[in-house]
C-alpha cells in the first residue's frame, strides 16, 4: 500500500513544482496567493474532450467569474453540477432542505448533495469521464464542506472516476488547535479524528483521508483494488490529482474574495468561527440573524449590562434561534488584525467559559436532541466539540489552561500525521501548546 502511495504522490508533486512557485517573469519576484482555479493551463488539458461533473458553489471563482462560466467558454462539457450545503449559489440557510433543479443561467442539471442524499448516483454520474472539485474551505472540522469532500471522493472511488480537486488556500490554515474528535461522535459536523482547527487545504485534507484509509469501507477497498490492476491497458481509473495553489504557505493570512457561506460575511467572522460556533450547541444565539454572526453572540437572560442585540430574520438566517428576542452578550467585531491579534494562534475559550458561569439556568445551558435520559452523543456541542470531555470540564469549572492540556496528545499525534500531506511550507507544525 505505502508504495502505490508513493506513486501516486508523484502526480502531486509534479504539480506542486508547477504551480506552487509560480514567479512573475518580469520582475522574478513572487506573486501573491493564487488559488487553483485560475491556473488553468494545469487543469485544462485534462477536461477537454471529456464529460465533466463538478461540485461547486459560488467560491468557485476564476478571478470574478464563474468557474462553471469560464469552463463552458473554453468548451468543457459540463453534464452535471453539484452543489453542498447552502446550495450552488450560496444562500441558503444552514441546514436547509435543497431540492434538484436547473441552472437558470446555462441550463446545466443541479443535482443538491445537502438534500434528500448526500452522494451522487449512478444515474448522476452516467457517462461522466471525469470529476472536478473546487469549493472555498475554511479549515474548521464542523464546516461541513470537508464532509461533502469526502463523500465526493467516496463515490469517485466506487464508480471509478479520476477527480480533480482545485486546491484553496485555507484562511485558517496558520494553527491547529482543539480536541480531536473521538469516533463515536461521527457526524456530518465531524466525520474525522482531526481537531477543531486542522490546518490543512482541502487538497491536502483529501490526500489525508485517502492515505490514511479514513474512508468508507467500501471506499478503502475499491481504491486498494484500482491500485492493483491500474495498469491495465486502456482502463480509466479513479486518481487522485490536487491541483495547488501558487505561492500559499501555512503563514499565509489569505482573505476570502467571496464569503463561503451565508453566515460567514466576512474574515473576521471566519476567523472567531472556530472559537465561538460552539454555542450552536447551546441556547444562547450564536449571531446568525445579526451583520455580525459568530462575532456577536449572547442571550435574554445574561446580564443586562453586555453588548445587547436582536436577531432578526435574513437571508441565510430565515428562521435565527432567538428571532426577534432583545438578547445580552458580546461583540467581538473589529479590523482583522486587532482580531488575529486577540485569537493569536489558538481556540479562545474564555468567552464560552464566561458565557455559561453567567447564564443562570446551567441546566439548560446545553441543548439536547431529546427529553428524558439524553445520552452523550445526544448533545449537538458534544457533536462540535467531537467528545463528551469538553461539556463536563464547563460543568465541572476546569480553567481553561487545565483543558487545553488535555488537548495535547491528540494534537501531537494528529500533527505527526498531517505532516505527511503537506502541499505546502508548513509553521503550524512548530506552534507549542
Amino acid at each position: 500500500m505505502m508504495l502505490h502511495l508513493k506513486k501516486f504522490s508523484i502526480v502531486l508533486l509534479v504539480l506542486l513544482a508547477l504551480g506552487c512557485l509560480a514567479q512573475n517573469k518580469s520582475t522574478g519576484s513572487i506573486k501573491g496567493v493564487i488559488p487553483a482555479a485560475e491556473s488553468l493551463e494545469q487543469y485544462l488539458p485534462m477536461l477537454k474532450g471529456k464529460k465533466v461533473a463538478l461540485f461547486a458553489n459560488q467560491t468557485s471563482v476564476v478571478g470574478k467569474t464563474h468557474l462553471v462560466d469560464t469552463l463552458r467558454k473554453l468548451g468543457v462539457n459540463i453534464q452535471v453540477i453539484f452543489g453542498p450545503e447552502h446550495g450552488f449559489r450560496g444562500n441558503a440557510d444552514a441546514g436547509e432542505h435543497i431540492e434538484n433543479g436547473i441552472d437558470k443561467k446555462t441550463a446545466i442539471p443541479l443535482v443538491s448533495l445537502y438534500g434528500s442524499k448526500r452522494k451522487p448516483s449512478k444515474e448522476d454520474l452516467k457517462g461522466i469521464d471525469m470529476l472536478l472539485f473546487d469549493i472555498q474551505d475554511v479549515g474548521v472540522r464542523f464546516y461541513t464542506f470537508i464532509s461533502s469532500l469526502q463523500d465526493y471522493m467516496e463515490t469517485a472511488l466506487i464508480y471509478n472516476i479520476p477527480l480533480i480537486i482545485l486546491d484553496r488556500p485555507n484562511p485558517n490554515g496558520f494553527y491547529i488547535d482543539g480536541p480531536v474528535l473521538e469516533e463515536r461522535f461521527k457526524s456530518f459536523v465531524g466525520m474525522q479524528p482531526v481537531p477543531i482547527v486542522y490546518g490543512m487545504t482541502i487538497g491536502e485534507y483529501a490526500q489525508m483521508i485517502l492515505g490514511e484509509q479514513w474512508l468508507s469501507g467500501e471506499a478503502n477497498n475499491a481504491y486498494r483494488n484500482i491500485m492493483a490492476s491500474r495498469y491495465m491497458a486502456g482502463a480509466t481509473y479513479f486518481k487522485l490529482i490536487v491541483i495547488p495553489c501558487a505561492n500559499y504557505t501555512h503563514a499565509s493570512k489569505y482573505v476570502l474574495p467571496v464569503k463561503p457561506s451565508p453566515n460567514l460575511p466576512e474574515i473576521q467572522s471566519i476567523y472567531w468561527y472556530p472559537s465561538t460556533c460552539f454555542f450552536e450547541g447551546t441556547v444562547l444565539s450564536e449571531g446568525r440573524g445579526t451583520d455580525k454572526p459568530f462575532q456577536v453572540f449572547g442571550h435574554p437572560s445574561l446580564p443586562k449590562n453586555l453588548y445587547p442585540f436582536t436577531p432578526t430574520s435574513r437571508e441565510g438566517a430565515k428562521e435565527p434561534k432567538l428571532k426577534n428576542q432583545l438578547s445580552y452578550g458580546w461583540n467581538l467585531s473589529g479590523e482583522p488584525n486587532k482580531v488575529l491579534n486577540e485569537i493569536g494562534n489558538k481556540i479562545q475559550l474564555k468567552w464560552l467559559l464566561q458565557a455559561y458561569n453567567l447564564f443562570p439556568d446551567k441546566n439548560n445551558f446545553f441543548l439536547v436532541a431529546k427529553k428524558g435520559a439524553p445520552t452523550e452523543t445526544d448533545y449537538f456541542f458534544n457533536k462540535l466539540a467531537g467528545n463528551a470531555t469538553l461539556m463536563e470540564q464547563i460543568k465541572n469549572g476546569l480553567q481553561e489552561k487545565e483543558i487545553r492540556e488535555s488537548w495535547k496528545p491528540g494534537l501531537l499525534a494528529f500533527k505527526a500525521i498531517r505532516q505527511k500531506y503537506l502541499l505546502y511550507p508548513d509553521v503550524a507544525a512548530a506552534i507549542k501548546h
